[in-house]
């Protein structure tokens, strides 16, 4: 997917996923590109790159995101294929980008070509690339308080203390 909403080759794109030998990933590649040349996904259209080459999974995540952002609810993203499905949402909905938090930046290949098509810098890097959600688990907890310090904080003004002037030069 992100090969085709970005107008790349799957050689820029296709990593080695959690398991896979590396003197198979110009196998995968292959695999990729006939993909996309049998399918034939129209870049432009996210929905029917979903439709032909997406698969039940990334298409039932892209609508969650797409159902999240719609509601108000930021989505964190975890990874390579959320990135994708990121993309594709964005596509679809533009402001769908001011709800997506990308938790971790993925080992995966294509990883900073998705974030920079996004405009999203992630906070964590770990060099991840598992695939069940641990980046976004591990990136609760700094979102978390995040949200506690933005919202419980006090203010310099509140607190009865003042700072002494800064020296002029």
């Amino acid at each position: 997917m992100i090969s085709v909403l970005c107008g790349l080759d799957p050689h820029d794109t296709v990593g080695i996923g959690a398991n896979l030998p590396l003197d198979r990933v110009s196998h995968k590649e292959a695999i990729v590109r006939q993909a996309i040349a049998l399918n034939q996904p129209d870049p432009a259209d996210a929905v029917d790159v979903l439709a032909k080459i997406g698969g039940y999974d990334l298409t039932g995540m892209t609508g969650v995101i797409l159902g999240a952002a719609a509601c108000g609810i930021p989505v964190v993203l975890d990874g390579f294929l959320s990135y994708a499905c990121a993309i594709a949402a964005c596509r679809l909905a533009p402001k769908v980008r001011d709800y997506l938090i990308p938790s971790h930046f993925s080992a995966e290949k294509g990883a900073g070509i998705a974030l920079e098509q996004l405009g999203l810098k992630p906070f964590l890097y770990l060099d991840l690339r598992l695939g069940e959600g641990s980046g976004a688990a591990l990136a609760m907890s700094v979102i978390n308080a995040a949200c506690s310090m933005y919202c419980y904080m006090g203010h310099q003004a509140a607190s009865g203390f003042s700072l002494p002037p800064s020296p002029t030069r």
